[in-house]
């Protein structure tokens, strides 16, 4: 597509008689919805004036680009404008604008528009471009200059991607730099451009990723970081930052790079970046692309779904915790009671199935993928599959949609806006729903029932037995795949019987890791180094709230021992609540969830924590061998 496609002649305005920053706005916008570019004129204007709040988009040399994303678009256009007297814009480098281009794009606007809109932005970097824009007195001149300009820009593109391919010099100094800008159109591109420009004439090297709205384009690599002697990170929104642990980076908004691309190359190649340090773990693009196995692709899945549902089962089984707190003391009928019950139980859990598939399927399909999830995890939900049906609907509607890719992608350029806003939503909404009615529900609705059945008349043998797996694996791989196991199955019980037995065994198992690790550094003192021993204490906290990642630093360092004797303690806690019949009415919390447990309770759930801690710590204590000397 070329950017005349989107520059309509027959909208252009030669000469505004607008003389302020908002009057120009609303000249464009209401040329706009005139010409029924757009649907609803307040929403759009709505979205530039939030744009214009993040930084002007009057980016200086007398141009701006206010531009918005939204469903109050129906075509996507640009709109061309001139101011022949100059308007105070709020500009950038503090001069009137006189040339506007303002972009209106659609809310799922393909990367085709968003490219075709990026070359515009490229475009007006272009040596004298603005300058032969300003003189241009008709629309037909604008459009000639605009399609002779991207031609030339297209032909210098090309030798400069040969070049850069055959010429990158090893020996002069890296830079990476990341560009990025909330609705990605315009100032992520002409921020990459303007860095490109002046590092080749700098002589350096450089590699710039862009952040646009059609996601991360020219990504860096583990390698290229590595090499590089600095960062460049000028975005306006959040990018993944996490990659650049250990680097000296110097972070600006988007339009500093536009502005002063000398100066940030200049700074980082004297390093005056500052250190950058985060806690945080990196998946850069050379880890998401390696290949996976199956299971790790179905678990990362999964994973997904679990991890966005997870504030929907604290919150919400909390304050149903809470409820029942209340109605033991004001009743069924008072208002605090129906309240958090509302909220807890009638709010936040009826969304757990419909969020797990949900988001499995964005994890398999991107966004595309994220409603027929849902809607399939709410037929699950409301006709009885229950979670078991939800994690099929996930699946299904994942791959349905990679199916319709599939299917789709022989489409011509053309109708490429046509499979986000119908095909996807629609056919995929569709099969998945059929599936789900003829296949999935039937099946999984007799499943769920045997299995809540088989739960709910569970014998007291087999309920310690049941109990003490869950409790052990928990302490297995301490947050891995196996823990994350028996939690969701836990959750799937609480979920579909209200029954918190098995939440109390997994939480139980969970506690006793790093609470025994603290024990052992406490106990046995002369068997730990000091930092060992700060880490012990810390694990008290960790423990305590019912966080079991804070043992895998001395997994990782000792595992047999830590993982064999954290099993034994967190098998038999998890036994011992289902011995005493213990009930946890909140998924999450540690022993902060005592505190809305029955009364007779909580001793049981404290005292199975306390004796599967002991019983680990002192196993890992006595096992483990005193540190050298």
């Amino acid at each position: 597509m070329k950017i005349s496609d989107l520059l309509k002649k027959e909208i252009m305005i030669m000469d505004l008689s607008s003389s302020s920053k908002n009057e120009v706005i609303d000249e464009m916008i209401e040329k706009l919805k005139v010409n029924g570019i757009i649907n609803n004129d307040e929403e759009f204007r709505k979205e530039i004036l939030n744009r214009e709040e993040l930084s002007s988009t009057g980016l200086g040399d007398g141009i701006a680009m206010p531009h918005a994303k939204t469903k109050a678009v129906n075509t996507p256009c640009v709109l061309f404008a001139k101011s022949k007297a100059g308007v105070d814009y709020d500009s950038l480098d503090g001069q009137p604008a006189y040339l506007f281009f303002m972009i209106a794009a659609e809310e799922g606007a393909n990367n085709t528009h968003i490219e075709t809109l990026a070359s515009l932005s490229r475009l007006l970097l272009q040596p004298n471009f603005i300058e032969l824009l300003k003189e241009a007195d008709t629309p037909e001149k604008v459009l000639e200059l605009i399609e002779s300009g991207e031609a030339q820009m297209n032909e210098e593109k090309k030798k400069k991607e040969e070049k850069s391919k055959a010429s990158m010099d090893n020996e002069k100094p890296l830079i990476v730099a990341v560009t990025a800008c909330p609705t990605g159109i315009a100032h992520t591109y002409m921020a990459e451009d303007a860095l490109l420009a002046k590092a080749e004439k700098m002589g350096v090297n450089i590699r710039v990723e862009t952040n646009g709205s059609d996601g991360a384009k020219n990504v860096l690599t583990d390698e290229e970081i590595k090499k590089a002697v600095g960062v460049i990170v000028s975005a306006d929104k959040n990018v993944e930052m996490a990659r650049f642990k250990g680097k000296k980076l110097i972070k600006t908004p988007v339009s500093e790079a536009i502005r002063n691309p000398e100066e940030l190359i200049t700074k980082t190649l004297n390093g005056e970046g500052a250190v950058y340090e985060t806690t945080e773990e990196s998946t850069s693009s050379a880890r998401q692309n390696e290949k996976t196995s199956i299971g790790s692709k179905i678990y990362k899945d999964v994973m997904n779904g679990v991890s966005h549902m997870l504030p929907f089962v604290v919150g919400g089984g909390i304050l149903i915790a809470i409820s029942f707190m209340a109605e033991s003391s004001f009743g069924a009928e008072s208002q605090i009671y129906k309240f958090l019950m509302d909220i807890g139980g009638n709010g936040a859990f009826t969304y757990l199935i419909p969020i797990l598939a949900g988001y499995i399927a964005m994890s398999i399909a991107d966004r595309p993928g994220l409603m027929p999830g849902m809607v399939g995890g709410l037929m699950a939900a409301q006709q009885g599959a229950g979670f078991l049906g939800g994690l099929a609907a996930g699946f299904i509607a994942g791959y349905v949609i990679l199916g319709l890719k599939k299917l789709t992608s022989e489409l011509p350029k053309s109708l490429e806006g046509i499979k986000p806003m119908i095909i996807y939503p629609v056919f995929g909404l569709l099969i998945t729903g059929l599936i789900m009615f003829v296949a999935v529900i039937p099946v999984f609705s007799v499943i769920n029932t045997a299995m809540n059945n088989s739960l709910t008349h569970l014998g007291t043998g087999n309920a310690i037995l049941l109990g003490a797996v869950l409790g052990g694996m928990m302490a297995v791989d301490m947050g891995g795949p196996v823990n994350k196991a028996a939690y969701t199955f836990s959750i799937g019980v609480f979920t579909s019987t209200n029954m918190g037995n098995l939440m109390a065994a997994v939480m139980a198992g969970g506690m006793v890791p790093p609470l025994a690790i603290a024990l052992a550094t406490t106990v046995f003192k002369n068997k730990f180094d000091e930092k060992e021993k700060q880490s012990g204490l810390t694990n008290w906290i960790l423990g305590l709230t019912f966080i079991t990642e804070g043992a895998i630093p001395f997994a990782a360092a000792d595992p047999v021992r830590v993982i064999g004797s954290s099993v034994v303690g967190a098998a038999i806690a998890g036994g011992l609540t289902q011995l005493w019949n213990v009930n946890a009415p909140a998924p999450h919390g540690g022993v902060l969830v005592s505190f809305v447990m029955q009364p007779n309770h909580v001793i049981f759930f404290l005292l199975s924590i306390a004796i599967g801690t002991v019983i680990s710590g002192m196993i890992y204590g006595i096992w483990r061998r005193p540190k050298a000397q």
